[in-house]
């Protein structure tokens, strides 16, 4: 074996060495090393910065290189992508920081910094796959540690319990796609992605191959008729980690759902586009009712990012590498956005508890810059123009309407106006409601500061930079 294939790894080895000085750092951060006071040491200036050194050197895309007989395989494209995760997880480190300084959560920060790159490490693994078997193995490297994370408040019921329903169905779905995995081998003799579409004819068992395919990465990216663990594990798990889960693992599986059928399933595209026509008209459709009627924003933040995968199945079904480039921008304006609405929640109710819709009635007169900060994010998720979410739905939804699918793009843009109902109520409560009792004027620490100072730029560049779609656009492929 030539060892010195690891050296083209070069995304996955950067990322390891960090994993690796954290887990030793995280010794000398323990209790049983502070003597005089029995406390543990807060510091999360260390996983910023690495992570940081980690994004800027692997931040321009290498060339495009295979390893180990095909099962790792990494293009520019690929790279862009592990990139927009890796500045995702750092902007949740940052907002992580005053959940970290809670007593409780002292002497686990070296967990919750280790689970969480090793669950993006899983991803790189997903992103890079070019073989089924390296595909399932990042997947549940991804998956495994996420579970502990979404249950990382372990003494609180709801976090238990969402740990123990993300964990079921965590299991479930990979069933399901593992046992779709068996039946492409059992009928086409090999797990390359390259050599699959040669020995696919759409018979039956290879249909159901795919179907239970599709249902695995269903759940882990929130379909319906896969998405109801969302809300609950959402609305039990730390803010944070729910931010996590929202976006960078839902990206990340989006990413892959499309390399998979334009690499493997290509001969089966009237399949996979029927199926996936009508899983975007429901996931997009149900979404937005259920969001109508909720209170708790956890919840309707789930319902959001399950309608949001709707939309970014546009990009996935079109199959162009238009698609793949709207699909990634889109990925990358959803991550600003999306993350910036979740930093309001967090040190909202880091700070005072409170995370209904209702405790937000005149957050405007107390906190004016959180507020001002949470629309600016909203209105990007729902598309308003001018900011980057207008640019990211436009891009995605004429990525469909050119591959032919105009009906599903006018339902679409139909239920991006009743989006815009349930994002409204949010600005109501903060600038029109009035209440007795705000959440109390306080002061963000640094760390949230500059997470919400990064989501803020993002939506506003994005909104006017054209070279980020261009640059994205000439590594893009599709079938």
């Amino acid at each position: 074996m030539d060892y010195s294939q690891f050296l083209l790894m070069r995304d996955e080895l950067s990322l390891i060495a960090v994993i690796v000085i954290l887990f030793i750092a995280d010794l000398f951060m323990s209790p049983d090393n502070h003597k005089r006071d029995g406390k543990p040491v807060l510091n999360t200036f260390l996983p910023i910065a690495l992570l940081l050194i980690h994004t800027i050197i692997t931040i321009v895309p290498g060339p495009e290189v295979s390893a180990f007989g095909g099962m790792y395989i990494n293009s520019p494209v690929q790279s862009i992508v592990k990139s927009i995760l890796s500045v995702g997880t750092l902007i949740v480190f940052l907002m992580a920081h005053v959940w970290m300084r809670r007593e409780e959560n002292h002497i686990k920060q070296g967990e919750f910094y280790v689970l969480t790159l090793s669950t993006l490490l899983g991803m790189y693994f997903m992103i890079s796959a070019g073989h089924f078997l390296m595909f399932f193995i990042g997947l549940e490297t991804a998956s495994i540690p996420m579970a502990a994370l979404v249950a990382f408040d372990k003494y609180r019921q709801q976090s238990a319990e969402a740990g123990a329903k993300y964990i079921l169905t965590a299991m479930f779905s990979s069933a399901l796609l593992l046992f779709g995995l068996s039946l492409i081998y059992g009928t086409t003799g090999t797990l390359y992605f390259e050599d699959i579409p040669a020995a696919l004819d759409g018979n039956a068992l290879q249909v159901m191959a795919f179907v239970f395919f599709f249902s695995g990465m269903g759940f882990k990216i929130s379909l319906v008729p896969f998405h109801l663990w969302t809300a609950d594990v959402y609305e039990g798990s730390p803010s944070t980690v729910t931010a996590y889960l929202s976006v960078i693992s839902k990206g990340s599986a989006a990413f892959v759902l499309m390399i998979v059928l334009i690499k493997v399933f290509a001969p089966m595209v009237t399949e996979w586009q029927t199926v996936l026509y009508w899983i975007i008209i429901l996931s997009i459709t149900l979404a937005n009712l259920f969001a109508l009627r909720q209170q708790n924003l956890q919840r309707l933040m789930a319902f959001s990012s399950i309608s949001q995968a709707g939309y970014i199945m546009l990009g996935v079904i079109a199959g162009t590498p238009m698609g793949m480039t709207s699909l990634i921008y889109y990925v990358l304006i959803y991550l600003f956005a999306n993350l910036g609405v979740f930093t309001v929640i967090n040190i909202v109710m880091q700070r005072s508890g409170k995370v209904t819709l209702t405790d937000y009635n005149g957050l405007y007169t107390t906190n004016p810059r959180l507020a001002f900060l949470m629309t600016l994010a909203l209105f990007s998720l729902a598309g308003i123009p001018p900011f980057a979410g207008f640019f990211s739905k436009f891009f995605i939804f004429a990525a469909a309407f050119h591959s032919g699918f105009h009906l599903l793009v006018f339902i679409a843009l139909v239920n991006t106006v009743l989006s815009l109902y349930y994002y409204l109520r949010v600005v109501k409560s903060m600038y029109i409601n009035k209440s007795d009792e705000p959440i109390a004027a306080f002061r963000s620490d640094n760390y949230t500061r500059a997470s919400l100072l990064i989501c803020t730029a993002g939506i506003i560049v994005l909104s006017i930079a054209s070279v980020v779609y261009e640059s994205i656009d000439q590594f893009s492929f599709g079938l």
